[in-house]
C-alpha cells in the first residue's frame, strides 16, 4: 500500500460527496487518519464508513462550515481525539446562481458564507493546531470562476476569487511556521454542485439533460472531457503531502486547458 500521508491527521470538509468524498477516500488510502466533515451527517457517515470498510482510518463529523462554533468544535475535537492536525482540505462549498443585479442579499450571504467565510473559519480554527504540530498543509478549494468570468454566478465567482486572495495572504503569514497554504481552481467537474448550477440555467453550458450538458461542456475544453472528482483529489493529495514541501501560496488550475484558450 502506498503511504504518501502515512501517520498524518487530515480534515476534509465537504467530504460527503463529489470532490470531498474522492479526496477523503484517497487520503485514507494513502495512510492518513481522515476526518470526513460535511453539513450532511448522513453523507459524512457514508464516506467514513466506505473508508473504514476498506480497512482505512476515518471518522465522520457533521459540520456547517459557516458556523464558527461548529468549525471550532470540529478542529478541537480532532486534535483531542488524534493528538494533532496535519492537513486541512477546505473543500466544502455550494453553488450559487444569479447575476450581480438579480442576486438577492440572502443568497449572496449564503454563498459567501459557505464558500469564502467557511474556508476562513476552517483555517482560523485549524491553524492553532497546525502551529502546535510544527507545521502542516492547508489546501483551499477555489475555482476557475475565481480567475475568469463565468456567466450568472456572481456570488460564487466573488467567493472563489476571495479564496484565492486569502490563500496567498495566509501563505505569507504562516510560511515561517512551516505551514503551507495552496489553492486548487478546478474547471467543470461532474459533481452534484455543478449539476445544480446547470439545472438552474447558469454556468458554462445550459439546456438539455445531464448527459447533453456534460457533452456540451466537454466540447469547450481542449482535452474534450470534463473533470472527475479524482482528477482534483489527485492534486489535493500532492499538495497535502511532503512532496509539495516547497510549494506555498500557489493556485493550481485543473481545468483540461480551459483557461489556456
Amino acid at each position: 500500500m502506498s503511504a504518501r500521508l502515512k501517520g498524518k491527521i487530515a480534515i476534509v470538509t465537504g467530504a460527503g460527496s463529489g470532490i470531498g468524498r474522492a479526496a477523503a477516500l484517497r487520503f485514507a488510502l494513502e495512510g492518513a487518519v481522515v476526518v470526513c466533515a460535511d453539513v450532511s451527517g448522513e453523507n459524512a457517515d457514508k464516506t467514513a464508513a466506505e473508508a473504514s470498510g476498506a480497512g482505512y482510518q476515518a471518522v465522520a463529523k457533521q459540520v456547517d462550515v459557516a458556523s464558527a462554533e461548529q468549525v471550532q468544535r470540529m478542529a478541537d475535537e480532532t486534535a483531542t481525539e488524534f493528538g494533532r492536525i496535519d492537513v486541512l482540505y477546505a473543500n466544502a462549498g455550494v453553488g450559487g446562481v444569479g447575476t450581480a443585479m438579480d442576486t438577492d442579499e440572502a443568497e449572496w450571504a449564503r454563498v459567501i458564507g459557505i464558500n469564502l467565510t467557511g474556508v476562513w473559519l476552517s483555517a482560523k480554527y485549524v491553524l492553532p493546531h497546525l502551529l502546535a504540530a510544527g507545521g502542516g498543509s492547508i489546501v483551499n478549494q477555489a475555482s476557475i470562476g475565481g480567475l475568469v468570468g463565468v456567466p450568472a454566478v456572481a456570488a460564487y465567482a466573488a467567493a472563489k476569487a476571495g479564496v484565492i486572495g486569502l490563500t496567498r495572504q495566509m501563505a505569507l503569514d504562516y510560511g515561517s511556521a512551516g505551514i503551507r497554504v495552496n489553492a486548487i481552481a478546478p474547471g467543470t467537474v461532474s459533481t452534484p454542485l455543478v449539476q445544480g448550477i446547470w439545472e438552474s440555467g447558469a454556468g458554462l453550458v445550459s439546456g438539455g439533460d445531464l448527459a447533453a450538458r456534460e457533452a456540451a461542456a466537454a466540447a469547450i475544453y481542449p482535452l474534450k472531457r470534463i473533470g472527475t472528482p479524482d482528477d482534483i483529489a489527485n492534486l489535493a493529495l500532492f499538495l497535502a503531502s511532503d512532496e509539495a514541501s516547497w510549494i506555498t501560496g500557489a493556485v493550481y488550475v485543473v481545468d483540461g486547458g480551459k483557461t489556456a484558450s
